[in-house]
This record gives structure tokens, C-alpha cells and sequence, in this order.
């Protein structure tokens, strides 16, 4: 339970900010660290346990036919990964505190970033891969909304807009990889999938699997060659940038290859990807930092590089790599988070990130010169500070490995040359800034940021020099358990003292130290290089891409399909309905099956004819549409009379409420709408439009006539002998709906409630303006006839016991909440034909909104209700009492389930039909529909 609440929080603390952001900013920043300082100390009272070697695992079943199931597990490495989403989230809302201007949303920015910090949980705690993907998914989902924040800026928008792109692209590979995984293992479960990692390995789909998996790493992590989205990500605000580049988005795809180390490693295949893919980004990523004039543009290509060097040590395969790894995966977020919010602390007090007017700022902001410093040294890997210890450790593994032969020595001498452009864009990044002249004609006169601003990268600068001078004690037991929870074994010794001894590892890296030096004094003539190449903006071969690849050829489908005409896209929808039918029905060796139809009766045939007669009078006089929806209601009338022949009294009652609905939908639009629709069909579309008709009939006839003549095998049978055991209900139609196929009857009704909104929204203060109509015509002389009125009111009350009637027995005899939801919903609705929309309304004050919102609710509860008790999603209960005075009676959690039903219909059908009714035309103000 522990372990849910951590992943949940979050979530359940989105719509803090949003509330008490009118309490002040400062209620609105410590609303939105309540829910994540939460999760924080949960998650560090599991830290002993954990340390220990334990693994929790909490499962829920949810879809299991799927393979889908909620579970989670918290062991070394999610908690690690845990604990730098928690605590550098936390650093990150206070600093936003600070950053944010009073012009900018912060309840909505606090609001995505715990939305953010929940997927991101999601990712390095499930224990299903399909339920990995859904929250890997929603990372994407939720950056593009962080970085395009501020969306009036058309630089935030293209850099969202890439950043989905290509993140979503590569988590459809993730999906498509994950599938695979699980078809070759016969399992999703992540414990499954990492104890057969022989099986994974010796199988014919492995390239393909570990191919769209690495697709879904590398575009998650900015691997090259779809490095490019990352820094133009830095159009969102820094809090945003320091979060998704150290402790969350781009650690997702590096999670991902520890988590599925045991599985996918230890094969040629792998090698070559990761470390060619890992050295190519590495040395990009360095070289490219240094050429970069724009402070946070230096740190999003460092990251490019950082993140690359992680990618690489994964590729080594080798258990101290994976190790390295870890430790470099764990230094970076510290330092990087620092020296972002220390870049958005310079950009928040200039005015300016370009370097180039940026120079001797020490003189005005002494302690964020003196933050930046420590935390520079730690990216450039100083003696002292935990990059050092990290970087070491990844420069002797590299010496070691030998997989590539008498081209063994290639990866170590790369290293080093990316080593050299780390030191010198580190350099770059302090000395120009801080030290120099004195910046002069800066956008704002510089000045010392507010302490609690500084407060997040003071924190963290401490914690690069705490790591580097005691690693052991402030890291040693977590990356031990997270190092062997990502190797799935025992780890060989391995040691965090600072110092080993004058080895190659130290001489590689005091040379690239030199080096770098060297190459930042030596700038300006790299600089004179530089600019000599052939210009290359990712950004315009991505719109390229985009435009040519995509927008051009979507614009000739849209030219050639889109008429304008409604006729023409129903019309090309039925024919490819046709041929597909066609094609699936040409095998048919007969129609017929082995069995014989039913003999027709008189009440069949004169039901089906009178169908017949009215569907096409509707179909002759559907321009005068008065007529062709009395046609149509008569075609309803005639369904019901069809159930009923066929003994389904719930589709009768619901048929039959579901047309009274419809009815008096359609008659208050047609009392905005010409009492005749123009004549606009030519005689080619007529025979066009018959010749699809006439070819669907002769399809839909023979498939109806080939299906009732075969024997098929129904899961009818099933729910019979069920419904009563299964669901404590002999009303098989209710059962289905709210135990069975329960979810369905859910996701229904979050549809139903989600079109009531955007319809209330479409038509709330709309007026009606066209030129076809005739105001002046009325549908009666009086509007609001006596006896109508005096009719309806001894209908309300008894339509409304009917309906509760028909809802409390609905779950042994016909009815139900849907249908009992309807008949309310019609029964209040008569008021409005009758009174009028002023008279009903001071009296109906209520507002439908909470009504709809409500139903889903009390939906959603009793759905998860049973959880409580370890039981799937939707699982009912039942059981019988005696009750003194009444007798003996039946109740069932499914109620409940039906009651969010019949609320959700009552409100969402109000909702539309008590707003449509509102609606006047413009130049007849004084018409009340």
C-alpha cells in the first residue's frame, strides 16, 4: 500500500496548485509540494528494506486477458530513480516559486510538473511492460505540455511540438518492441520477462524486439541521430528544463536499458548499437557544447554527451560498467539540475542566457559564481567532486573491454577526445560568465538572486562535494542495490575510494583536463572553424522532413477526398464498407448455412413491412423534414415492437426512451432549421447514391442471411448460467451492463458525460443567425397550451416513481439505471416543453453539471471499490437479508455502479436538451422553443 501511495500522490496533488493559487503564490508552491514530500518519506522509510535487497511488488488485476495487470515493484533501482524524481522535483517547485513571473499560470505549471513527476513514477516502478508504456507514454504527453508552456511563444511551440514527435514516435516502436517481447516470453510481467533473458536471446525476433526497443531508448534519451529535439526543448522555463534533463524525461530511455539489462544484454547486437550509438552522441554532444553561445543551449548538448557516456558504459556489458553507469547516471542529475537552475538564475537576473554579452558577473551575484563554480567542476569531472569518481570508473572500463579486438583502443581514445570538449565547454560555461570584465548594456542591471531561489542549487552543490569526499557513506548502499537489482546478480568488488593509485584512468583524465584548458583558450580559432561549415539547423530539417513527408501528402488526400459535401464522405465510407464486405463474403462456398430459417409469422411480416414502407418515406421526403422524422419515429416504434416480438423487454423499454429522446432532440432543432432542406442532389448522385444502397442491401442481406443460417458458438450461454452466481442478478441484460461488461458500460458514460460538456460549451450564450429561415412561423398559436400543463403535472411524479421503479428492479426484472435515467431525464424535459425555459428554470435552479460529474464518480468508486479487497476492477458483491416488515431482499454493489449510471444519463441528457431549448434565432428574440 506504501509503494501505491508513493506513485499516486502525485497525482492526487494536481488540482492543488490550481486551487489555492488564490490564496497567493507561496499557498500555490506549498500546495504543490505537499503531495511529492509525501512520496518523499514514504519512499525513504522503504529505503532500509530495500538496501537490504528486498524486492515489493503490489499487483492489481486489471486486464489480465491483455496481460495488462497494475504492478508495481520497488527495488535498488527504482528506488533510486524514485528518490531523484522526488527530491529534485521538490528542489524544482521551490525554485519555480522564484522563477515564475506573476504574469505566468503557476497553478497550471505546478499542476503539469506533479502530472509529469506521476508518469515519471509510473515508468521506473511498473512491474508490467505494457503498463510501462502507458506512463511512458503520458511523460510525452505531459513535456509537451511543460515545454510549450509558455505557448504565445512560436519557439516553445515548435519545440514542443518536436519533442512529441519524436519521443511519441519512438515510444510506438517502444509499444511495438514490448509486444513482442511479451509474445516471445508469454508474459508482460516484468519478473518474467527479465528471468528469461536466455530465451529472449536465442530466439528469431530478438534483433527485431531489442531494435524497437532501442528506437523507443534512444529517441527517449536524445540519442544520435534524434538528438536534435532536446535543445530546442530549452524553450521552456528553466524549472522545466533542469527537471526533464537530470532527474526525469531523458533518464527515462537510460532507465529503460538497466531495467531490461538482464533480458536483452550480453549479445553482439547489443554491443555495436549502444556503444556506437553511445560514442557518436558522446563526442557530438561535447563538440557541438562548445560552439553554443546560448547558456542553456551549452547544457542541453552537455546532457546530449552525458547521457551518450551513459549509453555507452551500458554497451560495455560488463557488471562494473553497469555500475559506472549508475554512479555517472546519479552524479549527473545532481550537477545538472544545479547548473540549470544556476543558468535560469543568470537569464532570471540579466535578462540575458548569450554568453557573449555575459561577462564578470561574479562581482554582482559572488554566490551563485561560487555555486556555479563547484558544480562546473563536478560536469568537468575535478578531483573532488563526484563527477570525478564517476568518470574514473568509466575511463577504466573502457581501457578494459577488448570486444572490438586490435580496435579495442578506438573507444578509449574517443572517450578521452570527449572528455577534453567536456572540460572546455565546462570552462567555458564559468569563466566567460563569471569571471572577465564586467558585463556592460545587459538587458537588467545584475544583482544577487533571492536566497530561496539560490537555496536548490546550494542543496545540490553540496551534495556533488558530499558524494566526492564520501561516496561510500552518502551513495555506496544504494547504488549497491540498485547496481544489483539492474544486473539481476551478485556484484564483483568494486571500490568508491578517491584515491586508486597512479593508474591510466587518472593520466587519460589529468591529459583531458589539460587538453580542455587548452581548447577553450584556443576557442576563437575553433570558433573561425566553426563557422566555416555548412549551416545545419535540426529544426529546419525536421519542418523539412515534416513538411514534405507528411503536410504535403495529407493536403493531396484532403484535396482529392474533401468535397464539402457530407454525401460524398458517407458515401465513400459505405463503399469501402462494401468492399470489404464483398471481399470477406467472396470465399463463400454457399450462402446458406446447414440450418433453416424460422417460419414468418403475420406480426413479423406486417412489423418489417410498415419498417419497410416508412424507412423509404423518409428516405422520398426527407427534404421536407417535419415529415421525414415522423417517418423515422415510426421506423424506431417499429424496432421496439421487433424486440419485443423477440422477448427483450430492456431493449423494448430502452428503445422506446432512447426515441423519445431523439424526438424531442430533433423537433427543437428543426425549430431552428427551414422547414425544407434544399434540393442539392444532381441525377449522377442519385445513381451513385442508389447503387450504394442497393449494393449494401445485397451485402448486409446475404451476410444476415449467411450468419442465421450457421451454427455459432455465443458467449450467451455464459452470462445465462452466470448471472445469478457470478453477478446476484436474474436481469441478464443488467448484469452485463454493470458487472460483465461493466468497463464498457464506464467508458460509455465518461463519453457521454464528456459530449454533454463540449455540447453544453458549443451552444452556452450561441444566438442562431441564418437567412433561410421563417421566424415568423410558429408550430402553434399558443405556446404553452392549458392543457398540456394541466396534463403534465400528476406526469412528473409519476414518471419520476416509474423511473425509480424501473431502477430498483432493474437488476432482477427489466429496467435498469439507464433506462430509469432516461424517463427522468424525458419526465423533466416535459416541464420545459410545457412552462417554457424561464418558468422551468426558476424552479429547476440546480445546475446539470455536478449532476453528470457526480454519476461518473460514484461510477469510478464503486469500480475501484474493490480493490480494497484485492479483487479485480468492477468485481460486484451480492448477498441476501431479511429485513423486518418488508421480508427477504437482495442487494448488490452493482447498484451503486447503476446509480452513477442513471445520474450520468439524467445529467448529460438535460445538459444538452434544457440548453438547446434555448437557443434563438437573431432577429426572433421573442421565440421560445
Amino acid at each position: 500500500m506504501t509503494l501505491a501511495l508513493i506513485i499516486l500522490l502525485p497525482f492526487f496533488g494536481v488540482a492543488l496548485p490550481a486551487i489555492f493559487i488564490r490564496y497567493g503564490r507561496n499557498a500555490s508552491a506549498w500546495a504543490a509540494a505537499v503531495a511529492p514530500a509525501l512520496a518523499l518519506v514514504l519512499l525513504l522509510s522503504q529505503a532500509p528494506s530495500v538496501f537490504r535487497g528486498r524486492v515489493q511488488v503490489i499487483f492489481l488485476e486489471w486486464i489480465p486477458s491483455l496481460g495488462l495487470n497494475l504492478t508495481f515493484r520497488l527495488d535498488g533501482l527504482s528506488f533510486m530513480f524514485a528518490l531523484l524524481i522526488l527530491a529534485i522535483g521538490l528542489l524544482v517547485i521551490l525554485y519555480g516559486r522564484y522563477y515564475l513571473s506573476e504574469k505566468d499560470p503557476m497553478g497550471r505549471f505546478f499542476g503539469l510538473l506533479l502530472m509529469f513527476m506521476g508518469a515519471m513514477l509510473g515508468v521506473v516502478t511498473a512491474n508490467n511492460l505494457l503498463l510501462l508504456v502507458l506512463f511512458w507514454e503520458l511523460t510525452s504527453l505531459s513535456s509537451f505540455l511543460l515545454i510549450g508552456f509558455w505557448g504565445h511563444r512560436s519557439d516553445a511551440r515548435r519545440g514542443a511540438r518536436m519533442a512529441l514527435t519524436v519521443t511519441g514516435g519512438g515510444g510506438l516502436a517502444l509499444l511495438a518492441g514490448v509486444i513482442i517481447l511479451g509474445h516471445i516470453v508469454g508474459s508482460f510481467d516484468l519478473t518474467d520477462v527479465l528471468a528469461s533473458g536466455g530465451i529472449i536471446r536465442a530466439h528469431a525476433l530478438y534483433p527485431v524486439a531489442l531494435t524497437l526497443i532501442l528506437l523507443g531508448v534512444f529517441t527517449k534519451s536524445a540519442q544520435f541521430p534524434f538528438h536534435f529535439w532536446l535543445p530546442h526543448a530549452m524553450s521552456a522555463p528553466t524549472p522545466v528544463s533542469a527537471y526533464l534533463h537530470s532527474a526525469t524525461m531523458v533518464k527515462a530511455g537510460v532507465f529503460l536499458l538497466a531495467r531490461l539489462y538482464p533480458a536483452l544484454s550480453g549479445t553482439d547486437m547489443w554491443f555495436i548499437m549502444l556503444s556506437l550509438v553511445g560514442l557518436s552522441t558522446m563526442t557530438l554532444g561535447a563538440v557541438v557544447a562548445l560552439f553554443k553561445h546560448d547558456l542553456k543551449g551549452l547544457l542541453a548538448y552537455s546532457t546530449i554527451s552525458h547521457l551518450g557516456l551513459i549509453t555507452l558504459l551500458f554497451g560495455l556489458d560488463t557488471q562494473l560498467a553497469v555500475v559506472a553507469a549508475l554512479f555517472h547516471l546519479l552524479n549527473h542529475a545532481t550537477f545538472k539540475a544545479s547548473l540549470f537552475m544556476a543558468a535560469g538564475i543568470v537569464d532570471h537576473e540579466t535578462g540575458t542566457r548569450d554568453i557573449r554579452l555575459l561577462s564578470g558577473l561574479r562581482h554582482y551575484m559572488p554566490y551563485t559564481a561560487a555555486l556555479g563554480l563547484i558544480a562546473v567542476a563536478a560536469m568537468a569531472g575535478v578531483p573532488l567532486m563526484n563527477g570525478f569518481l564517476s568518470t574514473e570508473m568509466f575511463l577504466g572500463e573502457a581501457v578494459k573491454q577488448s570486444v572490438l579486438g586490435g580496435w579495442s583502443w578506438l573507444i578509449p581514445v574517443v572517450a578521452v577526445f570527449a572528455k577534453i570538449f567536456s572540460v572546455a565547454y565546462s570552462v567555458r560555461f564559468i569563466y566567460s560568465v563569471f569571471f572577465g570584465p564586467k558585463a556592460e548594456n545587459l538587458p537588467k542591471k545584475p544583482h544577487e538572486a533571492p536566497f530561496f531561489m539560490r537555496a536548490p542549487v546550494m542543496f545540490l552543490v553540496l551534495l556533488c562535494l558530499a558524494v566526492g569526499i564520501f561516496p561510500v557513506f552518502f551513495i555506496g548502499s544504494m547504488l549497491n542495490a540498485a547496481a544489483i537489482a539492474a544486473t539481476d546478480a551478485s556484484l564483483p568488488y568494486y571500490s568508491l575510494d578517491l584515491w586508486h593509485g597512479i593508474n591510466l584512468p587518472l593520466i587519460m583524465s589529468i591529459t583531458a583536463m589539460v587538453l580542455g584548458v587548452a581548447v577553450y583558450f584556443a576557442r576563437h580559432q575553433l570558433y573561425t572553424w566553426w563557422d566555416k561549415l555548412p549551416p545545419l539547423s535540426a529544426p529546419a530539417v525536421f519542418e523539412y522532413i515534416l513538411h514534405n513527408w507528411v503536410i504535403v501528402p495529407s493536403r493531396y488526400i484532403t484535396k482529392l477526398l474533401e468535397s464539402g459535401h457530407p454525401q460524398s464522405y458517407i458515401a465513400i465510407l459505405f463503399a469501402f464498407t462494401i468492399l470489404l464486405a464483398g471481399v470477406a463474403l467472396w470465399p463463400l462456398a454457399s450462402w446458406q448455412g446447414s440450418l433453416s430459417l424460422s417460419p414468418v409469422d403475420f406480426p413479423s411480416l406486417a412489423i418489417g413491412l410498415v419498417m419497410i414502407v416508412t424507412a423509404l418515406s423518409a428516405a422520398i421526403w426527407h427534404h421536407q423534414r417535419l415529415a421525414a422524422l415522423l417517418f423515422l419515429s415510426v421506423v424506431g416504434l417499429g424496432v421496439a415492437l421487433v424486440f419485443a416480438r423477440f422477448s427483450a423487454p430492456d431493449l423494448v423499454l430502452t428503445q422506446l426512451s432512447v426515441e423519445v429522446v431523439s424526438i424531442i432532440l430533433l423537433m427543437l432543432i428543426l425549430f431552428l432549421l427551414p422547414a425544407k432542406s434544399p434540393m442539392d442532389s444532381s441525377y449522377r448522385r442519385l445513381w451513385r447514391d442508389g447503387a450504394i444502397a442497393t449494393s449494401g442491401a445485397l451485402i448486409i442481406g446475404v451476410l444476415t442471411f449467411a450468419v442465421l443460417t450457421r451454427p455459432a458458438d455465443s458467449i450467451a450461454d455464459y452470462y445465462l448460467l452466470q448471472s445469478i452466481p457470478g453477478g446476484g442478478g436474474s436481469n441478464v441484460v443488467n448484469v452485463i451492463l454493470v458487472d460483465f461488461r461493466g468497463f464498457d458500460t464506464f467508458g460509455e458514460i465518461t463519453v457521454l458525460a464528456i459530449a454533454a460538456i463540449g455540447i453544453f460549451g458549443l451552444l452556452d450564450g450561441m444566438k442562431l443567425f441564418n437567412p433561410q429561415q421563417a421566424p415568423a412561423r410558429q408550430f402553434a398559436v399558443d405556446k404553452h397550451p392549458m392543457l398540456l400543463q394541466i396534463l403534465n403535472m400528476p406526469l412528473l411524479p409519476l414518471a419520476l416513481m416509474v423511473s425509480v421503479y424501473i431502477f430498483l428492479r432493474g437488476h432482477n426484472l427489466p429496467g435498469g439505471g439507464f433506462i430509469a435515467g432516461l424517463i427522468t431525464a424525458i419526465a423533466l424535459i416535459l416541464q420545459y416543453l410545457t412552462n417554457g425555459q424561464q418558468w422551468t428554470s426558476e424552479r429547476l435552479t440546480g445546475n446539470y453539471h455536478p449532476i453528470v460529474a457526480t454519476g461518473v464518480l460514484i461510477a469510478a468508486i464503486t469500480a475501484m471499490g474493490s480493490w480494497v479487497f484485492g479483487m479485480p476492477l468492477l468485481t460486484s458483491w451480492h448477498d441476501h437479508f431479511h429485513i423486518p416488515l418488508i421480508g427477504d431482499i437482495e442487494l448488490a454493489s452493482a447498484m451503486l455502479f447503476d446509480l452513477g449510471v442513471y445520474l450520468a444519463v439524467i445529467g448529460a441528457t438535460l445538459l444538452i436538451l434544457a440548453n438547446l431549448g434555448k437557443l434563438k434565432p437573431l432577429h426572433s428574440a421573442k421565440t421560445e422553443a
